[in-house]
């Protein structure tokens, strides 16, 4: 409706086509649904070609998002880790000195 094609509404709810199903579709699927106007056609493709490419963008982001938590995640885990390591080391020495006494 945003793009002035209200007219195609009813067949679209018709043939449940939802946003995934949107985003399949092709110039021969849009045609079959109704479309005629290759004017019409034009402007859905154009729009869903966009709308691939904002969503490809956002999955990468939230890609780039992810590896960043699993990079801290692991920091963290390493350093616990060597922490660990310190404190048993400090412990080690500490009972060794007391039963050197």
């Amino acid at each position: 409706m945003s793009l002035n094609l209200e007219q195609y509404v009813s067949e679209f709810s018709a043939q449940n086509i939802n946003g995934e199903h949107l985003l399949q579709l092709d110039g021969s699927k849009l045609k079959a649904l109704g479309m005629t106007s290759s004017q019409d056609r034009a402007i859905i493709k154009r729009k869903l070609k966009e709308m691939k490419a904002s969503l490809e963008k956002a999955r990468k982001a939230q890609e780039k998002m992810e590896k960043q938590r699993e990079k801290l995640r692991r920091k963290e885990q390493e350093q616990l880790q060597r922490r660990s390591k310190k404190t048993d080391k400090c412990l080690s020495d500490a009972t060794e000195g007391t039963n050197e006494q």
